[in-house]
Parts: structure tokens; sequence; C-alpha cells
């Protein structure tokens, strides 16, 4: 067997990322930003008034409450006509541009209209600048708004709509196959044979590859016969990225996936010493193109399949995506319940529900049964404990948590 330390570094060095592209801003939800975004305009472009209320000279609010002509009304999208005469106040709208001559704004809040509109008695008085949102004080021209490995939020694509910005240069979200794999296996929802189970893993990993920001693309459930298989691979070369296969990589056993793998390309066969997910395959094949293509052998046991993909498909493929901290983010939390283990030579992955106590730390407990093939328990889970080889972790113990949120 081997670390997962060890194979993590065999898959990971093996993908790098993606060719950058050009896509819509409204496109770019999640992707990594492949350059410095730089500014060409001031944001924002004008002077203009953070508040409803009144421009005014703000030597002119001296001693309020004070009694001042209105000069007009000018609301947001228009452009004032004339500047602002002493001794005058212009009615104005959040967002609108200030007038010539105008360097404060008194809030609308502390004003009262006398004489039909045609006067205003301002209760407060303003300093220079209040009230105002100065040219550029968001954004300047010039500036560096996004950097290269930025990861694009909805608050950074709001950022490049301000700046007038319609497309933005990505490494692209990476097109994964997911094919599983077994004449056992059952997907229509018609009733089961003998010896027939239900296809539960190509579900599981198509909505997994939408949470991490990849294109999924449904190979479907082949069957062991050659051909079929083959197709399916074939179909998955030609148009992917990377292919996650499921099923038919445990060490020892005959099966066609392997015999097929194989003769396309030269395919690490591991057993890794982590339970669940021991076994699991990785090569580059070559698509029709001569593009090589990450594929991963994942197990076919639902539990060991998601671990596995967590532990060593996702962050090789958000790397791929051009994610600088691919991996999921960890935390040390407290162990409400004892999560005990037995000694093994592996480290054990226990799925683990779990959030912040009153404390301030983050409490975990196990889902409960954690055999590779309960799918339902570690649905709930949130996070995966990672317990180094040994006798587990005692109730009220620190333990390492791999956050799944």
């Amino acid at each position: 067997m081997i670390a997962i330390e060890e194979a993590q570094r065999r898959v990971w060095s093996a993908c790098p990322p993606l060719a950058p592209v050009e896509v819509a801003v409204a496109d770019a939800l999640g992707c990594v930003v492949a350059e410095a975004v730089v500014s060409a305009e001031d944001v924002p472009p004008f002077d203009n008034t953070a508040v409803d209320g009144y421009a005014v000279r703000a030597a002119d609010t001296a001693g309020s409450p004070v009694e001042l002509d209105v000069a007009g009304l000018l609301a947001a999208g228009q452009a004032p006509d004339r500047p602002l005469p002493a001794g005058g106040a212009l009615r104005i709208m959040t967002g609108a541009p200030m007038p010539d001559g105008a360097d404060a704004v008194v809030m609308v809040e502390d004003s009262e209209v006398l004489d039909g509109g045609h006067q205003v008695r301002l209760g407060a008085q303003v300093a220079p600048g209040e009230g105002v949102r100065r040219a550029g004080s968001d954004v300047r021209a010039g500036e560096v708004v996004l950097d290269a490995g930025t990861q694009l939020r909805p608050g950074h694509l709001g950022v490049l709509a301000s700046i007038g910005r319609t497309r933005v240069r990505v490494v692209p979200r990476a097109r994964v196959g997911v094919l599983s794999t077994g004449d056992e296996l059952v997907d229509d929802g018609s009733a089961l044979r003998p010896g027939q189970i239900r296809e539960s893993n190509r579900t599981m990993l198509l909505a997994a590859l939408v949470e991490a920001n990849a294109v999924p693309v449904d190979l479907g459930t082949a069957r062991d016969d050659e051909a079929e298989l083959s197709e399916a691979l074939r179909r998955g070369l030609a148009g992917c990225d990377a292919v996650l296969t499921s099923g038919g990589v445990s060490m020892g056993d005959f099966d066609l996936v392997k015999v097929l793998l194989d003769r396309l390309g030269e395919m690490q066969w591991m057993q890794i010493a982590i339970k669940p997910a021991k076994p699991f395959a990785f090569g580059l094949l070559a698509a029709p193109d001569g593009r090589p293509v990450p594929v991963f052998g994942l197990p076919g046991n639902p539990v060991s399949s998601l671990v596995s993909f967590e532990l060593l498909a996702r962050p090789a493929l958000r790397s791929m995506m051009g994610h600088v901290a691919p991996r999921r983010p960890s935390v040390l939390a407290v162990a409400d319940d004892a999560l005990g283990r037995r000694p093994d030579g592996k480290v054990h992955f226990t799925r683990v529900h779990g959030g912040f106590a009153g404390d301030g730390r983050w409490h975990v407990r196990s889902t409960g049964p954690q055999g590779s093939h309960q799918l339902a328990a570690t649905a709930g889970a949130n996070g995966l404990a990672v317990l180094p080889d040994g006798s587990g972790v005692p109730a009220g113990g620190d333990v390492e948590v791999l956050l799944l949120v």
C-alpha cells in the first residue's frame, strides 16, 4: 500500500491547469481569473450624492437651522445644467451628480419644505464632503481590481460590471465525463432481479462535479461488454477534459475496465493506505486529437467512490480549473463522541457532522454506520474526520476534520 500523500502527489502533479479562455462575465461565476484585471475608468465616474437630500455649499449651513432658496430638483441619471448659486440648495436624489459649486449634502431627514417648495429649512450643519461620494473613491483608472488566481464570487462579478467589463479571461470549467460500469447496475427505476443493485455513483458524482464548478458529462452506465465500454470511454476521451469511472479498480479482479484502460494507455493501479477507498486508478490517456486526458478510476462501493473523489479527483480537477488552493479546508475540531477505530496501518476517514458551538470551536459527531456501502449515513456528513492509525479519538479529544461545505 502507498500513503495517501504519495497518491495525491502522483495524481495532482499530472493535472496542470487548462488553457485560459475568454467568457462573458455573466457566465464566469466560480471560475478563476487567468490574468490581472485593470480598470480603465474611475468608479464612480463623477462626484455624486450618497443620500437623498439637498446639495449645498457647506458654508451656507453654518449656524443651522438656516433657510435657503431651492434651486431645482436633480434625479439620478440626470446631469446638472447650472452651478449652484450661493445661498441655494438643490433637491437631489441618491446617485445624482453633484452640481458645480456644491460641496456637501444635507439629508432630507434634516430638512423642512417651506413656501410651497421654493425654500427649505435645513436643521443640520454639514462639513465639506459630507454626503458626497467622490469620483474614483471605489476604483481608480489603472488600478488592479482582480488579481490572477482570484475565484470569482458574486461581488467580483459586480466589480467587473462596475468598470464596464462584459468579458473576462479565466481558466475554464473542466468538462468531466462520468461512467459507471457493471452488469449488476440498474438505473431506470425498474424492478430488481436477483443479483442486481441500483446505480447511485454516477448520479452522486455528476452532482459532485456541479458543486466543484466543473461541467459534468453523463457517459451513462456501461455493462461488462467490451464494445459498450470501449464506446463509452471513446466518447469520454473525445469530448472531455477528464473522465471518472466507477467500479472495477480492485486489485486482483479481472475486469474489462482494467483491460480496456490498460490497452488505451499507462494506468497506475494503486492500493492506498486509507479506509474507505483503498483501491484507486489513475492515468493519462490520449484523446483522438492527441490531448492527454486524466482518467480517475474510482471504487464501486458508493462511500469509497465519494471519498476517493474528495481526496484525489476533486483537488486535481480544481487544480486543472486554476484554483491555487484546490483542497477542501480543514479545521481542528472537538469530537463530542468517541471516534473509535482499530489499528490496521491505514488512515481512516470517518464521516461526521458538525458545526460551531458556544465555545467558538467546531464540534463533530459520527453520522452513523461507516461501511463503504452505507451511503445513507454518509449523505448527512459535512466533514471527514481524519483518524491516523491507532485506536481513534476519545470523546472531547481534538480531531482534524476535512470540511465538505
